[in-house]
């Protein structure tokens, strides 16, 4: 093994440690905490067993969609420590070139998203290498957040002056609904959460089991050491931003069979995703996903009780307890 291997190695050692601390036993806790508060609902609610169980399907699919936007978003908030406000606003950018590919060219709009996923690690590197890599060298934080935001304003109104603000959509190859346990799962959301769970595993492996992924883990527990022995850091922050916007461009084409799509599209999702990346824990892939799931289940059965505005009150409820009894996410490390 070389020296710069030996090095990055032992810069990682630390994260690797304490990343892999009784995620076991937080899975499990996780799960039997929200099956409990589901059984609780399921017995004492004054709702009927169906809608419950319609509730909990929906929500389980709307949490992968939180999950797939978040997981990009994990890598970049969490490693980098980038505030990036354009992660919506790239969602819907990538939701556009699969709408541009599957309206000009006629292809299966999953295809479409297998083209768009290398398109985007190709722009989130160019981003990072670009414009951000020199003001996270200089630590100037607020210009970090004010190029982000001027991003997500360029792309807006670029996307607005070029497809016009009418709704569109397109047309899933796969429609219709399957039944599970009597509820109703549409197939796209169904595929949707399966593309989720797919790129946290894949993404996970590049993680652990590469060295990319070892030299990103190396330079999110520290950064300055991992450039002593050989690092070269301001790479490997563009490959972590090219990865988090590749997961944002499969994110876009696979919620793209059941969503409107306007220019503002994903800034739906822009608040939502920093909930549930701060909830599942910084850097965390397997939080991003947990957190997705946890978030879509209190929005939709919390929904049952707290119609409209409430059931978000309930998210931003469970969001404030889980980080006053751990305020370091679900998944993530204590400093």
């Amino acid at each position: 093994m070389t020296r710069t291997a030996v090095g990055i190695r032992a810069a990682a050692m630390r994260s690797m440690r304490t990343a892999s601390r009784s995620p076991r036993l937080l899975t499990a806790l996780v799960v039997a905490g929200v099956a409990a508060v589901l059984g609780a609902v399921y017995l004492f609610g004054d709702v009927s067993f169906a809608l419950v169980t319609q509730a909990v399907v929906t929500g389980i699919l709307l949490g992968g969609v939180y999950a797939l936007v978040s997981i990009g978003l994990t890598l970049i908030f969490g490693v980098l420590g980038i505030v990036n406000f354009a992660q919506g606003t790239l969602v819907t950018l990538s939701m556009f070139v699969a709408y541009f590919l599957v309206t000009s060219t006629g292809m299966n709009v999953y295809l479409a998203t297998l083209i768009a996923i290398p398109l985007f690690f190709g722009l989130g590197y160019l981003i990072q290498a670009t414009m951000l890599n020199r003001l996270m060298k200089t630590g100037e934080t607020e210009g970090q957040l004010l190029v982000t935001l001027g991003l997500s304003l360029l792309i807006a109104n670029v996307l607005l002056l070029v497809f016009g603000g009418q709704p569109k959509s397109v047309q899933a190859p796969f429609d219709g609904n399957l039944r599970i346990f009597g509820a109703l799962a549409p197939i796209p959301r169904l595929i949707a959460f399966g593309g989720a769970i797919t790129l946290a595993i894949a993404l996970s492996l590049v993680l652990q089991r590469t060295r990319l992924g070892l030299a990103i883990r190396a330079v999110a527990a520290n950064s300055e050491g991992a450039s002593l022995v050989g690092v070269n850091v301001r790479s490997v922050f563009a490959l972590t931003f090219g990865l988090g916007a590749a997961c944002v461009g499969a994110a876009g084409g696979l919620v793209l069979p059941f969503l409107s799509l306007t220019p503002s599209a994903g800034e739906q999702f822009t608040i939502m995703a920093f909930i549930i990346v701060v909830l599942g824990g910084l850097g965390s892939v397997s939080g991003a996903v947990v957190g997705g799931l946890i978030i879509g289940l209190v929005q939709t059965v919390g929904g049952l009780y707290l119609p409209g505005s409430g059931a978000l009150l309930l998210v931003f409820a469970v969001f404030v307890l889980v980080l006053l009894l751990r305020p370091q996410g679900l998944f993530g490390v204590a400093p």
